[in-house]
């Protein structure tokens, strides 16, 4: 008799019920907080992308399978308040790693976009007027090609299209290749 009293206790204090099959609420923001922190200690995400995360784990299979979706926002939340998740926080650190990558503004900016960054926080730590892009767009040219010069139009037309392609604006394409056309 005990035993059947303690059973209905815990569904009475918000515990998952056996017939239902669901965690509570607090228990489901339990298990997606756990989830969020292991994401975190792997490196920083902005706030939209752990979101998708998290929805992708409650939308798997397994333990997940049943838990309240709705938690998400409220982990989320908390994360935020505690300050363990930071759009800024991201942005800085990603803006960081890809351009020391030899990645140009245009491509970091478009990551930042898939991944959910406000225009107006990527536009902070973007400056696209920064002469160490220029820097940077030389040294990512001199990686891919070496040192020496394009000989010829072609040459410089395919460093060119590289330099796009890693995400430098035309200005500083064109900046980091004038005068190295050898005639």
């Amino acid at each position: 008799m005990v035993i059947g009293d303690n059973a209905a206790g815990a569904s009475a204090e918000g515990g998952a019920t056996a017939d239902e099959g669901r965690p509570s609420r607090a228990e489901s923001c339990q298990v997606l907080r756990n989830k969020a922190m292991d994401l975190l200690a792997r490196r920083e995400h902005a706030v939209a992308e752990l979101r998708r995360k998290l929805q992708a784990h409650v939308e798997g299979r397994g333990k997940a399978r049943n838990l309240d979706a709705d938690a998400i926002d409220e982990v989320l939340a908390r994360l935020q308040d505690e300050g363990l998740l930071s759009d800024e926080r991201f942005t800085e650190a990603f803006v960081r790693y890809r351009s020391n990558g030899g990645h140009g503004p245009q491509r970091i900016q478009a990551e930042l976009r898939e991944r959910g960054v406000s225009e107006k926080i990527a536009a902070i730590y973007l400056d696209f007027d920064d002469p160490r892009w220029l820097e940077r767009a030389t040294r990512a040219r001199s990686k891919r090609f070496g040192e020496g010069k394009p000989k010829d139009f072609k040459q410089r037309a395919r460093q060119a299209r590289f330099l796009q392609y890693r995400g430098f604006t035309a200005d500083q394409v064109r900046q980091a290749l004038d005068g190295d056309v050898v005639d």
